[in-house]
């Protein structure tokens, strides 16, 4: 069975908690073929991967949202016939939308993306649009608004696809459209993975957003919306990583039938015998945020709290380990304000190697506004540390249990609430015996739940089904894990 991995922003480009996730699975099944199906930003990302490919990926595939139109037609487009017409109108209209008819517009037809935003054909349906629903706003910026939202999903629909058994895209949006056009061109199958719901996590990103004000930013919303309902009606088989968001995805529109839990799993030998503390480390309390330095990880509360909590607790050191070139403003933010806070026991280590310091925390922190399920905080578990948390995703289960009577294994706080984390900070060194017990909390729950050979064993398992579903070859053999990195030696989440 040859398996495409379709992928939105992360992998193999950047680390992070979905990458890994990627990677580790691919290396899972050694002997399955798989093609990696990428859609990033642009063309300057073009081959930069930070990962190095298993042997098993045999091709790499990359789509760029914010790209040209590279239409080999010289002849300006005639117009659309009434079918193709009304499919555009459908779409544009969210009415009835025949997603499969304008796969064959984009896919088999030479079709100029400049002439059809700046066409009779798409300035009708727009207008038709604005009549019945905006008509309240300037048209001109409308009209706009509409040709910038529209050009990343036709640049998705003319994409080439490589031809595979299965398509395994790790998210809907524009990442299920791809896998939905190879199911409608291939007769193939798909399966959706999601770490976060997509919808759920574009919507917040749109609230709190600058670049798009008032009602431009429900349009946004809706087009989004749209695209993972499609996924949802497409997908044979959707997987969550835990129950609350399952119900989030049957909530925007997932069929229930369709829906599984497939929690993360990390690989617990890993991180065993690590390095202990330092002469470094004598006479602190190190706390260890394994991420990358980014607003959705609200470093900037992070350091707020360390630096209330550290006037209370003098012994607290802080170590902020993960890439900080993502976003390179937000990283020079949060350096300035470390600096103006005159916080001198807070680093930042840039990537690193997770087992070269964990060994070396005493307890682990996220103050993330989104997650899904922080494999951050399982990997913290089996190096038996506790961990503070926000209450996003999956990070309550995580560390308050979900179906065990482990007990906590750790402090979840509030959203961007620095007194509640400053407290929890202190909570943690100054009472050695609870942050003591809440770490053997945390490595018994990741033993019984996350290991990755669970993880390994349910896919091994969606994957037969679906192979047999189609009537193709599939490897028997009993599930081994092998003896593989997660993830490249330097990263952060």
């Amino acid at each position: 069975m040859r398996v495409c991995i379709v992928a939105e922003g992360c992998y193999p480009f950047v680390v992070g908690g979905v990458s890994s996730w990627v990677h580790s699975l691919i290396n899972l099944f050694p002997n399955t073929e798989f093609v990696v199906l990428a859609i990033v930003a642009n063309r300057s990302l073009r081959g930069k991967y930070v990962y190095e490919l298993p042997k098993n990926v045999t091709e790499v595939h990359e789509v760029y949202l914010d790209d040209v139109d590279w239409s080999a037609s010289k002849k300006r487009r005639k117009r659309m016939k009434k079918e193709q017409y009304q499919a555009l109108r459908g779409l544009i209209l969210n009415q009835k939308i025949e997603w499969n008819l304008l796969f064959d517009i984009f896919q088999e037809e030479d079709i100029s993306l400049n002439d059809l935003l700046m066409g009779e054909d798409f300035l009708r349906a727009v207008m038709e649009c604005y009549r019945l629903k905006y008509s309240q706003v300037v048209f001109s910026d409308f009209l706009w608004t509409m040709r910038s939202i529209y050009l990343p999903l036709f640049i998705i629909m003319k994409a080439d696809i490589p031809k595979a058994d299965l398509y395994h895209c790790v998210a809907t949006g524009y990442a299920g459209v791809l896998g939905s056009m190879a199911k409608h061109r291939y007769g193939s199958r798909i399966l959706i993975s999601e770490h976060g719901i997509y919808t759920r996590e574009r919507e917040e990103e749109l609230i709190k957003a600058k670049w798009v004000q008032g009602i431009y930013k429900n349009i946004w919303i809706e087009q989004f919306r749209k695209m993972s309902k499609l996924a949802y009606t497409e997908g044979s088989l959707v997987t969550s990583l835990f129950e609350h968001a399952r119900k989030l995805q049957i909530e925007v529109d997932c069929p229930e039938e369709k829906t599984m839990v497939t929690p993360n799993g990390i690989r617990v030998q890993n991180l065993q015998n690590l390095s202990e503390k330092t002469k470094e480390d004598e006479g602190f309390i190190n706390i260890g945020a394994v991420l990358r330095v980014t607003p959705i990880k609200d470093v900037k509360t992070m350091i707020q709290a360390f630096g209330f909590a550290k006037k209370r607790e003098p012994h607290l050191k802080l170590w902020i380990m993960g890439p900080c070139d993502e976003d390179e403003q937000y990283a020079e933010e949060c350096f300035e304000l470390a600096e103006s806070m005159q916080l001198k026991d807070i680093v930042f280590t840039g990537r690193i190697n997770v087992r070269d310091y964990l060994g070396r925390m005493d307890m682990t922190i996220l103050t993330s506004i989104s997650e899904g399920q922080p494999l951050t905080i399982l990997e913290g578990f089996a190096a038996h540390k506790p961990a503070i948390a926000t209450d996003v995703g999956n990070c309550r289960g995580l560390l308050y249990g979900e179906s065990d009577d482990y007990g906590a294994a750790g402090i979840v706080t509030h959203i961007m609430n620095v007194e509640e984390i400053a407290q929890a900070m202190v909570d943690l060194a100054q009472k050695k015996e609870m942050r003591l017990q809440m770490g053997e909390n945390g490595y018994r729950r990741v033993m019984a739940k996350y290991r990755i050979e669970y993880m390994q064993e349910t896919y091994w398992k969606i994957y037969r089904d679906f192979a047999k579903s189609m009537n193709l070859e599939w490897n028997e053999e009993a599930v081994t894990v092998p003896d593989i990195e997660q993830e490249p030696a330097e990263r952060g989440r």
